[in-house]
């Protein structure tokens, strides 16, 4: 019996009927992206002298940018590091046995993740201040996205963990482990390895999420940008807007895709480890079993 499957195999016509489509597709992308090359070029938008000032140091622009980029990966690093450790103890606290744990866990994670991230900033920015501490505006965005990831990081592992084989808990349990060390020699690091690509994108998006601190004066890149935009508008007219945004996104887009090669190279090694260390493991032993003697034949 084959296997079912979800669609039907395309046939000659279906195949040129897609084949079509694509060439046509292609052909309306290149038309639109020739058309607002055009439409940029008759306004001068692509004169080099234009881009020049975003690698001229004398502008003061590559370094302005290169420091906003500084201020954006500290934030993103520290809320990173926070929303991992504590959507992992988020995720133990889900999953443990006991009620008074798990009913409490689920109210802060469920909690954080229906608040708007925007919101979150924006209370630990203005609000807090009245009730007592005052926060900086690094403190505030950096808690804000700690807070709002840990609980989206604390659903990844807890599927992760749910998603490993019982077998595996059961026979840490017949060796006699306990479950902390069930937890953290057997489940996490099977749970992490299956969930790295969503945990990788989560932190992707973490550090795009960065540009909310804008709503409280932090200067992160995107923030920055606007700035060297409205200096550089005062002074020369608009002349610069495109291409100072332009320069932020594609620091943002190189900073994404050096996180995603650096998550594929991760994963493969670790793939690559577990593969060599299930090879090098010793065979169980077989015995045989005499059945005359067993059963006194």
């Amino acid at each position: 019996m084959s296997a079912p499957v979800l669609f039907d195999l395309p046939g000659p016509k279906a195949r040129a009927r897609i084949r079509i489509g694509t060439a046509v597709g292609v052909v309306l992308v290149l038309a639109l992206a020739a058309f607002v090359l055009l439409r940029l070029n008759g306004n001068d938008q692509l004169d080099p002298a234009r881009w020049a000032i975003l690698f001229d140091p004398d502008s003061g622009v590559p370094q302005a940018l290169g420091e906003a980029l500084v201020r954006t990966l500290q934030v993103a690093a520290v809320a990173m590091v926070a929303a991992t450790v504590l959507g992992v103890l988020l995720a133990v606290g889900r999953l443990s046995d006991h009620r008074w744990v798990r009913i409490p866990v689920t109210t802060v994670i469920e909690f954080f993740r229906a608040i708007p991230l925007l919101v979150v900033i924006f209370a630990l920015y203005f609000v807090l201040p009245a009730f007592g501490p005052d926060l900086s505006a690094f403190a505030a965005l950096g808690l804000g996205l700690t807070l709002y990831n840990m609980a989206v990081l604390a659903e990844i592992f807890r599927a992760g963990i749910l998603s490993v084989d019982k077998g595996q808990r059961e026979a840490a349990f017949a060796l006699g482990m306990r479950k902390a060390q069930v937890m953290t020699l057997v489940l996490l690091p099977q749970a992490t390895r299956r969930m790295l690509p969503v945990l990788i994108a989560q932190i992707v998006v973490l550090l795009k999420d960065t540009s909310l601190g804008f709503i409280i004066g932090y200067f992160e890149l995107l923030r920055q940008a606007r700035s060297l935009v409205e200096f550089l508008n005062f002074n020369f007219g608009n002349i610069y807007t495109l291409q100072i945004y332009v320069g932020a996104g594609l620091v943002y887009i190189l900073i994404n895709v050096l996180i995603s090669q650096l998550a594929r190279l991760v994963e493969k090694r670790t793939r690559s480890s577990a593969k060599a260390a299930a090879a090098d493991a010793p065979a169980a032993p077989t015995t045989t079993v005499d059945t005359g003697r067993a059963t006194g034949w």
